[in-house]
């Protein structure tokens, strides 16, 4: 298979997987589980990989002088993009459906594109402002019969989702000059490790310190979270990544909704409106619409 064809691969893999962990989400709340105890079984049960990813690699010295204020900037960016990120996105799943929860944090490309303008001063092309407008009225098409039927929780779990893409979305703007400097593999290790550390920190705070009062599923749902729906994806993600580009890879970013929402039909029996399936295909085109828009640019 050619350098394209695995990467296209692997793409399509990390995103399903990736795209799962809502699903598993969902069915271990069935067991009313601590939104914080089932984090914590997410990243503890990954943090072993991680550490002995590092302790493979430890001989593969940097290309370029590490600074301390790099250092700092990865616990920043460890703090925002896995553990805030991950935290908001466990706290919206408790009041909405998976596949909702996939189509809001879909617009993260859109938010990024804010972000540059924000902070760095890019200009928002007239493509990027239609692509984004076209986005959000997907959003306001999808979410409009929800809240109709569940009311204010389907509002407060789109909010949280929200502010999970808006921390993500943070955590590519601002990380993507410091990856090529540690490389991605030791990166994505440290990002991982330090978002462990902030949950275990919030833990002590906040937790009730009885992790083993829930029934065997529990756990279970727990380590496949910790293995095929954070640590597999987040390497092949990379490895796809580093094969098509960014900019080629999120528009395989536009399966995440798609297989959310099929994932959540066979095990969650959720069940999408009319009106909602039309939002999750306004969102996917106003997304794909942007990252079109951005390889042809790179390409010129």
């Amino acid at each position: 298979m050619s350098t394209k064809g695995l990467g296209i691969l692997y793409g399509i893999l990390g995103v399903v997987l990736f795209s799962s962990k809502a699903v598993m989400v969902k069915l271990a709340y069935q067991y009313h589980v601590e939104t914080l105890d089932l984090l914590m079984f997410r990243m503890f049960l990954s943090l072993p990989f991680y550490i002995l990813i590092l302790f493979i690699i430890r001989k593969k010295r940097p290309t370029v002088e590490i600074k301390t204020k790099d250092y700092l900037w990865l616990l920043a960016f460890g703090f925002v993009g896995y553990y805030l990120a991950s935290y908001f996105d466990f706290l919206g799943l408790n009041y909405i459906k998976a596949g909702l929860e996939r189509i809001i944090l879909f617009v993260y490309p859109t938010i990024v594109v804010f972000l540059g303008w924000l902070f760095f001063k890019e200009r928002i092309t007239k493509v990027q402002t239609t692509a984004i407008i076209i986005t959000y009225i997907g959003v306001v098409v999808t979410f409009w019969n929800e809240l109709e039927l569940v009311g204010n929780e389907a509002l407060i779990g789109g909010f949280l989702v929200l502010l999970s893409a808006i921390t993500y979305a943070s955590y590519l703007v601002g990380s993507g000059w410091l990856i090529p400097k540690f490389g991605m593999l030791r990166f994505t290790c440290y990002a991982m490790i330090v978002s462990t550390c902030c949950i275990l920190i919030h833990y002590i705070f906040s937790g009730d310190w009885d992790l083993f009062q829930y029934p065997l599923p529990v756990y279970g749902y727990g380590f496949a979270m910790a293995i095929f729906a954070t640590l597999i994806p987040s390497f092949l993600v990379s490895a796809s990544i580093e094969r098509l580009g960014a900019s080629n890879f999120s528009i395989l970013g536009s399966l995440g909704p798609v297989s959310t929402i099929l994932l959540a039909y066979i095990f969650l029996a959720e069940k999408l409106t009319y009106w909602q399936l039309l939002g999750m295909l306004i969102v996917i085109f106003g997304v794909t619409y942007l990252s079109l828009n951005r390889k042809r640019k790179a390409l010129r």
